[in-house]
């Protein structure tokens, strides 16, 4: 496995996402420290870590949800808190649980994004959820609902970000191929991912970022990082290409 530095990420032009030395804690422990990527148009990242090390943080907090954080985060330039709200306008977020509204049926989860009858059909059949579109949520599978959330990704006029918590929970195999495949094909588009999985995730261009090259060389808090941006930055590692 090859790898580069962050700073040479941002080669291939201006970057849509930038992480500068991001420190994060939960319950009062450190997760991670130093933390420095930038995501650029057609390229995608993927999050890695044991269970516990901060992935689904990491992504609340890129995504706006978590305040708490000491470092730097901009979208196109524009640092957070302020840029949240124009990289939200362009963000395609679907969450470790799938968020599938269980009472409805998957055609009326869809229609509540926008999607006309057609569109939402086409998009079920591209998970593989022909003939079920009429059913009620309640009476599918994990799997089956896990597959009506990323219908999502198959709607028209997709999102330029998509963040993917987990995507490919839940999925057969052929589910798993499929989903890569729309994935590669948003790339190709000029679309960018940011994915956490512990499964491998089988597209290019891929670059990873493992949470444990960030874990903090002291056993303090959020304050202690504040206080010693040294070893803050002293902790700033690799990401590396898939």
């Amino acid at each position: 496995m090859s790898s580069f530095t962050p700073e040479s990420n941002t080669a291939a032009g201006s970057p849509l996402l930038s992480v500068q030395g991001l420190c994060c804690e939960r319950d009062g422990r450190q997760l991670f420290a130093g933390l420095t990527f930038c995501l650029n148009p057609g390229t995608a990242i993927q999050v890695v870590g044991a269970n516990g090390a901060g992935k689904s943080t990491l992504i609340r907090t890129l995504i706006g949800s978590v305040s708490d954080f000491h470092g730097d985060i901009s979208w196109r330039g524009r640092a957070f808190p302020r840029g949240v709200r124009s990289m939200r306008a362009e963000l395609l977020y679907i969450g470790h649980n799938a968020g599938v509204r269980r009472g409805l049926t998957p055609l009326e989860n869809l229609a509540w994004y926008g999607a006309s009858e057609r569109e939402a059909c086409e998009a079920l059949e591209a998970v593989g959820l022909f003939g079920f579109e009429d059913l009620l949520c309640q009476q599918l599978s994990a799997g089956q609902n896990r597959r009506v959330a990323l219908a999502r990704l198959y709607l028209p006029d997709p999102a330029p970000l998509w963040v993917l918590d987990e995507p490919l929970a839940a999925l057969d195999v052929a589910g798993v191929q499929s989903l890569e495949a729309r994935m590669e094909a948003h790339l190709s588009s000029g679309g960018s991912l940011l994915v956490t999985s512990h499964q491998p995730v089988h597209i290019q261009p891929l670059a990873q970022v493992d949470l444990a090259d960030f874990q903090p060389p002291w056993g303090g808090t959020l304050d202690d990082a504040r206080d010693f941006p040294l070893a803050a930055s002293s902790v700033d590692r690799e990401v590396r290409h898939g």
